[in-house]
């Protein structure tokens, strides 16, 4: 007969040891998840008590939201934690891009909404000069206070935005901002396919009406990248997007770009819905996407390495958490996909 097992028996003891551990790190999911969850809820029931500040007149400025109509053609989102130095050269490039075309074409609007997300240098004062030189009508700035997250900053700014297409970009002026007429091209393909199919002497269909996601992607500049990137860095991609991949599934190679464009309905659904604040809200929107039907599309966009990347390590190993978040969160019911 075995000896039997007594209180202090050193394999009773690890045993225990690694159940706790792996209870505990279960709650702590759960509980995280938990409370994301009630977070969103409220924040879905909850009336907005945002407002822009208009430096010119001192006044603020009520936040509209996604739910009303739309009023300008485009809006641009970028979010901005302590991009002083980034920014300024970004926006000039944006700023001329629009004015340009909307002398051009006068059915043109659009506004620019910079998201400070708790930015601790100068990035508000170097967004409100902007406000100053372009009139609020044209740019505004929210203030998040605190930092939450790339993520969060979006979602704040889509869902505070006026235009019937929503388009997200980054402080860093990475993406040609001449670009967005690749994407705006395909979902115009989009709205036309959909007026053919439903009614083609129906023009009263308009780009806000329509559900379409339109990601730019570096795709076809990988095999550039993993020539020019370290090997550790590679194989960080590698597995990043085979986890992805088992997360969100196939359909985009690129999640990550931060040029991505939105229709005012579906932005109505894909923000209201998102939960993650940070790194991996991109992978988030992918899998929205398809529980939700709403079309993707993949536009290869130009693309240039600009210094002062923010990812470090510990971001890797919060994308990672995030990316677990994903797939228990929403498998196993905890976050709801309101329709």
């Amino acid at each position: 007969m075995g000896t039997p097992w007594t209180l202090f028996d050193p394999y009773l003891l690890l045993f225990s040891l690694v159940l706790v551990a792996v209870f505990g790190v279960a709650a702590f999911f759960l509980e995280h998840m938990r409370r994301i969850g009630c977070k969103h809820s409220l924040e879905r029931t909850a009336s907005s008590d945002d407002f822009f500040e208009d430096p010119n007149s001192l006044k603020k400025v009520r936040c509209p939201s996604v739910f009303d109509q739309a009023e300008k053609y485009i809006s641009l989102i970028i979010p901005a934690f302590n991009e002083e130095h980034r920014l300024p050269g970004a926006f000039a490039e944006t700023i001329n891009y629009l004015q340009k075309r909307s002398a051009s074409d006068k059915s043109f609007s659009y506004e620019v909404l910079i998201v400070d997300d708790g930015s601790s240098d100068r990035t508000s004062n170097v967004a409100f000069d902007f406000v100053r030189k372009y009139k609020i009508e044209n740019v505004r700035v929210l203030i998040l206070g605190r930092n939450h997250g790339k993520g969060e900053a979006i979602r704040k700014g889509m869902l505070h935005s006026r235009g019937e297409l929503l388009l997200m970009l980054d402080a860093d002026g990475a993406t040609k901002i001449t670009d967005l007429e690749k994407l705006e091209c395909q979902v115009i393909c989009t709205l036309a396919e959909k007026v053919k199919e439903l009614n083609p002497d129906d023009q009263s269909l308009k780009l806000s009406d329509i559900e379409v996601a339109a990601f730019g992607s570096r795709a076809h500049l990988e095999k550039q990248a993993l020539a020019t990137r370290k090997w550790y860095r590679n194989l960080l991609m590698k597995g990043f997007h085979l986890v992805v991949l088992l997360t969100a599934g196939p359909g985009i190679r690129d999640t990550q770009c931060g040029f991505k464009m939105f229709t005012r309905t579906a932005a109505r659904r894909l923000f209201t819905n998102m939960r993650l604040k940070r790194w991996c809200f991109d992978v988030e929107l992918v899998y929205l996407c398809k529980h939700l039907s709403i079309p993707m599309i993949e536009v290869s966009v130009n693309w240039s390495e600009i210094p002062g990347s923010k990812v470090r390590l510990t971001s890797i190993i919060h994308m990672l958490f995030e990316l677990i978040l994903i797939r228990l969160g929403y498998g196993l019911g905890i976050w709801k996909i309101h329709t």
